[in-house]
């Protein structure tokens, strides 16, 4: 749970040009995790976007998860990867045409990128589709503490 930066994905029609993208995720009372997802549009400056989908982990394996961006629909993902330090993760889809490399940190090396992608070619995911993610807030160091602080403690919507 809490907070993750969103440094490799996917896009999709509306995260297509996505900047400083940040994954929160926070497990509620019902066992379902409420998630909220934030990004600039276009650029570092762009219009704020925000998508608050559910999810819900397979109680059996919990690796197994199916969001649900738009009532009544539903779509499965799975956890690729989990680093042992709970501090890189890998998300996709089992259809292999979408996946999500994060981090803990709003920095990623380019060898620690490239290390997350092998985990993905090894999983058979073409990772030509895999695009990266600008990530830059060295302009915004108190809004950065405030990401990491709340992704320990609660969802980012009561914030």
């Amino acid at each position: 749970m809490g907070a993750w930066f969103v440094h490799g994905y996917t896009p999709i029609l509306v995260d297509k040009k996505a900047h400083n993208a940040v994954e929160h995720y926070y497990l509620n009372e019902k066992g379902r995790v409420e998630t909220t997802y934030r990004f600039r549009d276009g650029s570092f400056d762009g219009e704020l976007k925000t998508f608050t989908p559910k999810g819900f982990p397979d109680e059996a394996d919990p690796a197994n998860w199916q969001m649900q961006f738009i009532w009544p629909f539903k779509s499965d993902y799975v956890v690729i990867h989990l680093s042992e330090d709970y501090q890189s993760t890998i998300i996709g889809h089992p259809s292999r045409k979408y996946a999500w490399v994060m981090t803990r940190d709003h920095e990623i090396t380019e060898q620690a990128y490239e290390s997350l992608l092998d985990i993905l070619k090894n999983a058979d995911y073409d990772t030509s589709i895999i695009k990266r993610l600008p990530q830059d807030w060295s302009d915004v160091q108190d809004r950065l503490k405030t990401l990491k602080e709340v992704g320990a403690s609660g969802p980012l919507a009561e914030r």
